[in-house]
């Protein structure tokens, strides 16, 4: 029963779309749970080198994987699909082989130099939290390993149609390093150490999964040292661009993070739990569509069926519109609820997660809901411009964002770091009175300008470029639904002044 569920395919993109989304869902659900295990298990310092540890392994795996491997691969896979399934399972075993190998080559060249990447990833560290970051980096190092591999089946499951064990993926990866802080922790003595482990065993389950139904497809991963072999050469073209983008965008991160470093402690939580909360809206709706399409799209760009890809391409826009709009403004209203229920309620007892860390990641939550439309087309429009097989434009437009993005984040930093008028009605327009340092608002700010400028400019390049797209439905769709979605924040909003009389509507609990 199982393996005939996982093996099964989708035949729709509303369908598949709506796999996806349950499955984020499912994930967002275990990632919020990941996440208020971390904010009330783990003091500030052991929270922040978490999440810094995690840098520069998921910058090996954004840049090579998720930069390169999955935006370059299903295009090429696709058309040696068309000439033959041996052609396509040639292509996958070189393809397997030559980044199994340059990942393991790439992790422990940078485990050794992982104690001077530490030094300028947080400069802001006191020696004991280096080291344990040093400790944790080196265990995580085997994820990008695991996961690229992975990422080689999930092109192929995408292909087929079998979405069902690749929507599975994030949620065991997510079981993983929830089992590292409810098993493995106290196992080790509330080591750091194990919460590393717990990620390499979600890495490893998000592998697992997919053996089964790539075997089932018809594929057979072997080992092939044919690194001349025409497709991985066309790979190799399509994700250098792509690639140098998602190093920009990474390094943009890195910036982040040693930013935070430098201010108050538990910043880079502060930053990192909000992002992770603005991000469960973005896999649900802007990642689901913008993965369930990009087959789709590919197909008919390789067919020449322009009316079929117009049709396809204004659908989707609009119903990530239509969704997205709506959360943005829910997202706003009720960011210190959805904060406090999600991290500040903890159901073994008092957490570690005090009102500071709420209304801070709140205000947080805030800044990032206004950019969340952006955030949500970017996946899906960058998609666009790959079915093309152009991977140029979108990354130019991203090192210009991410570029736009590091200025801005010292810039804001330093602002709100400097009491003045426009910075004190900041302040009090977030509900923020009384809390000395509010500076790390300057990196999800910065983050959020930097996107909706990134939304733009890819608007823009997509219409010089195709010239056969019409946004004017679009336009119109979006004008319906910003007036359906301006008159549902005005009812929630009197209801949350009405319900202020009698309950602590800004706080929840705590």
């Amino acid at each position: 029963m199982i393996a005939k569920f996982l093996n099964s395919k989708t035949k729709t993109i509303t369908f598949t779309a709506a796999i996806l989304a349950g499955s984020g869902l499912l994930s967002g659900v275990l990632g919020f749970l990941r996440d208020n295990l971390l904010a009330n298990l783990l003091p500030k310092t052991q929270t922040d080198i978490y999440f810094a540890a995690f840098r520069i392994p998921d910058f090996v795996y954004g840049i090579l994987i998720t930069g390169g491997i999955v935006a370059a691969f299903l295009p090429v896979f696709s058309a040696e699909f068309k000439k033959s399934k041996e052609d396509a399972q040639i292509l996958t075993n070189n393809v397997l082989t030559f980044f199994l190998i340059a990942l393991i080559v790439i992790c422990s060249i940078l485990a050794i130099f992982t104690p001077y990447l530490i030094e300028v990833l947080v400069p802001g560290f006191s020696l004991d939290q280096k080291t344990q970051t040093i400790a944790l980096t080196r265990i995580m190092f085997l994820s990008p390993i695991l996961l690229g591999v992975s990422s080689i089946f999930s092109g192929i499951l995408q292909y087929s149609s079998l979405f069902f064990a690749y929507s599975l993926t994030p949620i065991l990866y997510n079981v993983g390093i929830i089992f590292g802080i409810v098993f493995l922790l106290p196992l080790f003595n509330f080591d750091p150490r194990a919460l590393a482990y717990g990620v390499v065993l979600g890495a490893l389950l998000h592998l697992l999964i997919q053996i089964s139904p790539v075997l089932k497809s018809g594929f057979r991963p072997r080992f092939s040292f044919n690194f001349r072999h025409p497709g991985l050469q066309k790979i190799f073209k399509l994700m250098i661009p792509r690639t140098l983008g998602a190093a920009a965008y990474h390094i943009n991160l890195i910036v982040i993070t040693a930013i935070a470093s430098t201010l108050a402690v538990g910043s880079i939580r502060i930053f990192n739990f909000a992002n992770n909360l603005q991000g469960v809206p973005i896999g649900l709706v802007g990642i689901s569509f913008a993965t369930a399409a990009f087959p789709i799209l590919s197909r008919h760009f390789a067919n020449n069926a322009k009316e079929k890809f117009l049709k396809s391409f204004s659908t989707i826009f609009s119903q990530i519109l239509f969704l997205i709009i709506p959360l943005s403004f829910l997202t706003f209203l009720l960011r210190a609820q959805i904060v406090r229920l999600i991290l500040g309620t903890f159901i073994f007892g008092a957490g570690l997660f005090d009102w500071w860390d709420t209304r801070l990641t709140a205000a947080s939550l805030g800044i990032f809901s206004l950019a969340l439309f952006a955030n949500c087309l970017i996946p899906f429009l960058a998609k666009v411009f790959y079915s093309f097989h152009d991977t140029k434009t979108p990354v130019k437009i991203a090192v210009f964002s991410v570029v736009l993005n590091i200025i801005l984040c010292y810039f804001f930093v330093g602002f709100l770091n400097s009491p003045s008028f426009l910075q004190g009605k900041i302040v009090s327009f977030l509900k923020l009175k009384g809390i000395q340092s509010v500076s790390v608002l300057g990196l999800p700010l910065a983050l959020s300008i930097s996107s909706i400028c990134q939304f733009f400019l890819l608007v823009s390049f997509l219409k010089r470029k195709t010239k056969i797209l019409d946004f004017r439905r679009i336009y119109l769709s979006f004008l319906k639904i910003l007036v359906s979605a301006i008159l549902m924040a005005i009812l929630v909003y009197l209801t949350l002044q009405i319900s202020s009389l009698f309950l602590a509507t800004n706080k929840v609990s705590g």
